[in-house]
């Protein structure tokens, strides 16, 4: 029998690695995406990315247009008929460039489905195929900002940011935004303190989101924020845990006297080296530890979250750290020694958007949050997605404030 409702994907994935290595990464990627696409087979899709076109634009532009062809004419999407990608492409530009990406598509079988004109302050039919980059800035569609350069000082050339859109299907309104937050600079600073430096900026730049797209400038509906939010393990915990019995050894620079090694020893069996932390290393000898049992042993370290505890929900994570994986082509379990590994990449809600997904769970079994991938290689983050259905009647209590919306 068929299932009611309207089927719902959200991914999000840090892609920047696959502009890297396009030739190698681009296709087991987008075998993986299909499958996930194929399994769920939502009506409506969102695809946010990150880092979209790798770490130099300019050079990979061409793969760029390569990659978006392939997305939107591929015959694993031949049934999604309508599709909206917004691309941040303006690399030249310091003040606005945040290299996000933003895909979404609609089934052919979908009906009822509008987008907000943030602009006109009204929702608007949507059809065909259309893509924005050099016109994003213009486009009334969405909202788009960059964090203001003092949020992050050590980082000349940041590119974090978030796009917002909004949309209303079945007399439901949802935001969702593509967000990408500061990374962690240095292992040696992020251990210095619990919670970290990088977590304290982190945390200013996803507040001011949630202030922005609950401001008073439009009615408030449910939001999806998923991205790359770069959540961390609190790391000194993390340290203290991984190398309980350790003694640690400091390393100098003989001409700055700063700190540039850690070296943490058993104290008995030889003094093995059990971790070695530098500015971009972290060798921790048992990468099982993030493996076993997806790693759930240290969820209890991922904190970040806990202080919107009453403005995000996610569900519970039942897979393991999606960063940072190693960049080899045969290798897609293996972790890079570069970062402690953690789960960057996140899909959470709002609490009324929280509601919305767990009706479905009532109903029957149908939500499920995992990562793409598992066993192959996807560049340095592994995508996570949410997969649940939209009820019919879920937006009714609003239903007479969208009346899905004045259409144009």
């Amino acid at each position: 029998a068929a299932v009611p409702g309207t089927a719902v994907l959200l991914v999000t994935a840090n892609v920047g690695s696959l502009f890297d290595d396009p030739e190698n990464l681009q296709k087991n990627w987008l075998r993986e995406f299909y499958q996930v696409v194929h399994t769920h087979k939502p009506h409506f899709m969102a695809l946010h990315c990150q880092e979209f076109g790798g770490k130099n634009y300019e050079a990979s532009m061409s793969h760029v247009d390569k990659f978006v062809k392939e997305l939107l004419s591929s015959d694993a999407m031949k049934e999604y008929n309508r599709a909206r990608v917004y691309l941040d492409e303006n690399y030249k530009s310091q003040e606005h460039f945040t290299a996000l990406g933003s895909f979404y598509f609609l089934h052919e079988s979908l009906k009822n489905i509008y987008q907000f004109d943030f602009k006109a302050k009204k929702y608007r039919k949507v059809a065909g195929k259309e893509i924005y980059s050099d016109t994003l800035e213009s486009t009334p569609m969405l909202e788009k900002e960059k964090f203001p350069q003092d949020y992050f000082p050590e980082c000349k050339w940041s590119r974090k940011g978030f796009i917002r859109t909004r949309w209303c299907i079945a007399d439901c309104a949802f935001d969702l935004v593509n967000i990408h937050l500061f990374h962690d600079a240095s292992n040696l600073v992020a251990w210095e303190t619990s919670p970290s430096v990088y977590s304290g900026i982190r945390h200013k730049a996803l507040g001011y989101v949630l202030d922005r797209i609950i401001d008073q400038r439009f009615e408030k509906v449910s939001y999806f924020v998923f991205g790359d939010f770069n959540f961390r393990l609190d790391s000194k915990s993390v340290v203290e845990t991984l190398c309980t019995k350790a003694t640690m050894q400091t390393v100098r620079a003989a001409d700055t006297n700063e700190v540039v090694k850690l070296i943490f020893r058993e104290s008995d069996n030889d003094r093995k080296v059990m971790l070695q932390l530098e500015k971009k290393l972290f060798d921790y000898f048992n990468q099982e530890v993030f493996r076993d049992n997806n790693g759930t042993a240290l969820l209890e370290f991922d904190k970040e979250l806990s202080v919107f505890k009453d403005r995000l929900y996610e569900l519970d994570i039942s897979f393991p750290p999606s960063y940072p994986y190693s960049e080899d082509a045969r290798q897609g379990e293996q972790y890079m020694n570069t970062r402690c590994p953690a789960w960057c990449d996140r899909i959470l809600m709002s609490p009324s958007a929280k509601e919305l997904v767990l009706r479905s769970e009532s109903e029957e079994k149908v939500v499920t949050y995992d990562h793409i991938g598992p066993n192959v290689c996807m560049g340095d983050h592994k995508p996570v997605f949410l997969a649940f259905r939209i009820m019919p009647g879920a937006g009714k209590p609003h239903a007479h404030v969208h009346k899905c919306c004045v259409v144009q």
